[in-house]
């Protein structure tokens, strides 16, 4: 089962809204002015805005509509207006007139980025990613430092499965904003997608760490967790994920494959079964937990869960692959064989039909058979636990495509060997050690370098190699990776850029912890042991922390939403307004984001 996964877009409103969004929490916000007395434009888009913020659209609709009836208003500032409303609209499932609004505002002012990133933004949402491309070029075009509009062209063109051209994007919003979560997310996603886990998991962490509250990147770390076997973290991240989304019902389907993956059958069948009291109509939770009672040997629940599955979608072919496996369990085989038919009529690369088609033909004893349909549901899906048993039932291995190595790319005792379009590192000195070697430009990964860590990180490795050639400012540039091993439990901890062109990583071994700051301009953290620490361990990717040019540990963390209001994205930290300047309000967007 593969669960949707989430993809933030970021709108921009007005200078004026962005304000009240900042100091929504303010004590002296300004309040409503009675209908009697006259209302000037700006005090009723201060009043929108703030209805925005309360959640309250249609009332930022009325307040909006009654600031555009000025006819003195530049076209500048009725294009602000029409922008915010446009917002409302679609935060009131308007967007026919959210769409007129952005129209019009482009109409008035055909220089206002904001515009053209919130309506590609709804043209996306709309099923028009390639529309919505040319929206994100001329904002982009305008305003060449907009983060944001990188970020969403981005996600337009995962929609549109330009995924090569995407990376580049989430990247280059996340060297504009590094600690924003939303472009993090995004490339992670499409790093999974590419069938990189292990960057994935880098930049979800990231993207947790800059928004601790940010349930689809706990969700989607999970499925990237769970394709490099680390269950327990990802049910971790699930339950997280469950925390700050207590009624989705997809991510306790999620939560349930995890503890099935776990063998923990009983959790499992309790997350499936929340999840149908949050959605009596979801076909995932009914299939999920018809497999898992049919696990656990409860035919009848098991056949009930399943037929109301195939009642909700008769063109879903898991459920019939798991009815199939159902009735294989009940010695009901010639019943379950119909059912895999059906199931591959539906579907003929599902995971899950190539399974229920292995346990079918291993019921019958044949093996050959059996072994071939394992092997390519764990092809379609490596995390699927129950091809792999059956694999080690029988005795076969994991993959019908064996090891081949591959000359001039190793360096001393190590070997890159391939699989497929896969590259690993393997050790004879370290046998439980098979290191993935994740590319993020063109190329091979040749070994540079290996290094072992003395006391007290003695225990913990460095394994260097290229990491393909990508795209530069001023042409292409060659990188680098670096695997990070904990050699004493055969774990690999992360892959991390090391290298771009000119630009370094750099690396503190602390005492209880190890500091990357990566070439992107993200820090990332993860908890290590030493021989003499007695401190308490904390989270792989733990929190965030700046660092200076020189390697160490800034005194301060900065972040976006730290600045005073009116100070452009991306310069220093600030120094302490005084309260006359406090008073001031943002002229424009411009002066808010662009400068």
């Amino acid at each position: 089962m593969r669960a949707g996964r989430h993809i933030i877009i970021c709108v921009v409103a007005s200078a004026g809204q962005i304000a009240l969004q900042a100091s929504a929490q303010a004590q002296d916000a300004p309040q409503a002015v009675p209908d009697a007395a006259p209302v000037a434009p700006d005090t009723r888009t201060e009043q929108a805005a703030q209805q925005l913020v309360r959640g309250n659209p249609s009332q930022a609709i009325a307040d909006y509509t009654e600031a555009l009836k000025d006819t003195g208003l530049a076209n500048d500032r009725r294009a602000s207006i029409l922008n915010d409303r446009a917002v409302a609209y679609v935060r009131a499932n308007q967007p026919k007139l959210a769409l007129d609004d952005y129209n019009r505002a482009v109409q008035l002012f055909a220089e206002y980025p904001a515009a053209y990133n919130n309506r590609g933004n709804l043209l996306v949402a709309l099923g028009q990613p390639a529309e919505a491309l040319k929206d994100f070029d001329r904002a982009i075009l305008l305003a060449p430092g907009y983060a944001a509009a990188y970020s969403n062209r981005a996600n337009a063109r995962l929609k549109l499965g330009q995924t090569r051209d995407a990376i580049p994007d989430f990247t280059r919003a996340i060297e504009l904003l590094p600690s924003s979560a939303p472009p993090l997310s995004g490339r992670g996603l499409a790093h999974l997608s590419t069938g990189k886990p292990h960057a994935a998991i880098r930049d979800f962490s990231r993207a947790v760490n800059a928004d601790a509250r940010f349930a689809s990147a706990y969700r989607n770390r999970a499925e990237a967790r769970l394709s490099v076997n680390q269950i327990d973290e990802a049910v971790e991240d699930l339950s997280r994920a469950i925390a700050f989304d207590v009624s989705n019902a997809e991510i306790y389907v999620v939560r349930g494959y995890a503890y099935l993956a776990a063998a923990n059958t009983a959790s499992a069948i309790k997350d499936f079964a929340r999840a149908i009291e949050l959605d009596a109509r979801s076909v995932s939770a009914y299939q999920a937990r018809g497999l898992a009672n049919g696990i656990a040997e409860a035919y009848d629940d098991a056949y009930a869960d399943l037929n109301r599955a195939i009642e909700l979608d008769p063109r879903s072919a898991a459920s019939f692959a798991y009815r199939a496996y159902v009735y294989k369990q009940n010695a009901q085989i010639d019943i379950g064989e119909r059912d895999v038919e059906t199931a591959a009529k539906l579907d003929p690369d599902s995971a899950e039909v190539a399974w229920a088609r292995g346990e079918l033909a291993e019921a019958r004893g044949q093996a050959d058979i059996a072994v071939a349909a394992y092997q390519k549901a764990l092809k379609l899906k490596p995390s699927w636990r129950l091809a792999g048993e059956g694999l080690t039932r029988l005795g076969a291995g994991t993959s019908d495509i064996e090891d081949r190595e591959v000359p001039g790319l190793g360096i001393d005792q190590w070997t890159v060997v391939a699989r497929g379009d896969d590259y690993f590192a393997i050790n004879p000195d370290y046998p439980q050690l098979r290191i993935a070697l994740e590319m993020i430009g063109d190329g091979k990964p040749k070994l540079l370098g290996w290094e072992l860590k003395e006391p007290p990180h003695k225990g913990y490795g460095v394994l260097r190699f290229a990491g393909g050639t990508v795209p530069g400012k001023t042409g292409p540039e060659e990188t680098e990776l670096a695997a990070v091993v904990d050699i004493d439990n055969g774990k690999l901890i992360a892959i991390q850029p090391h290298r771009q062109g000119v630009r370094v990583a750099s690396w503190v071994w602390d005492t209880d912890r190890l500091q990357i700051a990566s070439v992107d301009g993200v820090t990332d953290e993860f908890a290590i042991r030493t021989e003499a620490s007695t401190a308490p361990p904390i989270t792989a990717y733990g929190q965030r922390r700046s660092i200076s040019s020189s390697g160490a540990p800034s005194s301060s963390v900065w972040a976006p939403w730290d600045q005073p209001l009116g100070v452009p994205v991306g310069s220093q930290r600030p120094a302490k307004r005084t309260a006359q300047q406090k008073k001031q309000k943002p002229k424009s967007i411009f002066e808010l984001l662009f400068n």
